[in-house]
């Protein structure tokens, strides 16, 4: 008895299985197809996003090849291109290239750039960070504390590994305008924080040592 009865209850979950697939067959087919799609898509993007790398790599590495030797004006318009292309690998550093050889003068164009990589550019929390402090060191020498303050805040604010770098240019910038309370209270930040670069942890404490002792 006991096993008549397992072989109907075998053969009717078999019949709703059946019926199940006959009942959904389109739909089946439809989620099956949408997921072939789907691997399909991403497959592609991949193999685009590979070639979209590879011809930036080349003509980023093509600019400098001929910097030396080759047309500057035409150097700086290809690699403003590479900025604006927003890549996370080759936009920043186009953007250093053009900074280090101080091959643009307008600060205003150069803040720009940096907004695109900031604003604009799919990078990890840490690039971003990178690119926010070199956005503040290349102005440091131009604006006001609280221009200053201002761009470093997303770091500061954070427990990113770039703070005790920022916080050492906030120390060293109020350091320079002889304002030694203020440089104090940040080389003092650096020295209790718990992430600390090592470095930067003894230079601030070199500098308070040496010359904010009082």
């Amino acid at each position: 008895m006991d096993e008549e009865i397992k072989i109907i209850d075998s053969k009717t979950k078999n019949e709703k299985i059946k019926n199940f697939f006959k009942e959904n067959k389109k739909k089946l087919i439809l989620i099956f197809v949408a997921l072939i799609l789907a691997v399909f898509s991403f497959y592609s993007y991949q193999v685009y996003k590979d070639k979209v790398n590879e011809q930036l790599a080349n003509k980023y590495n093509s600019n400098i090849i001929q910097f030396e030797n080759g047309d500057k004006s035409k150097i700086i318009s290809s690699m403003k291109e590479i900025i604006l292309d927003k890549n996370s690998t080759y936009s920043p550093l186009g953007l250093y290239f053009l900074i280090d050889n101080n091959l643009i003068e307008n600060k205003d164009e150069i803040n720009g750039f940096f907004d695109v990589l900031i604003d604009e550019t799919n990078l990890k929390r840490e690039i971003k960070n990178l690119i926010i402090y070199k956005k503040a060191l290349y102005n440091s020498n131009y604006i006001s504390e609280n221009e200053l303050i201002k761009i470093l805040n997303p770091i500061i604010n954070s427990e990113s590994i770039w703070k005790s770098h920022s916080l050492y240019l906030i120390a060293e910038y109020f350091y320079f305008k002889n304002e030694k309370q203020k440089a104090k209270e940040f080389f003092n930040k650096i020295l209790i924080l718990s992430n600390s670069n090592t470095d930067i942890r003894i230079e601030s404490q070199k500098r308070l040592n040496r010359d904010l002792s009082e």
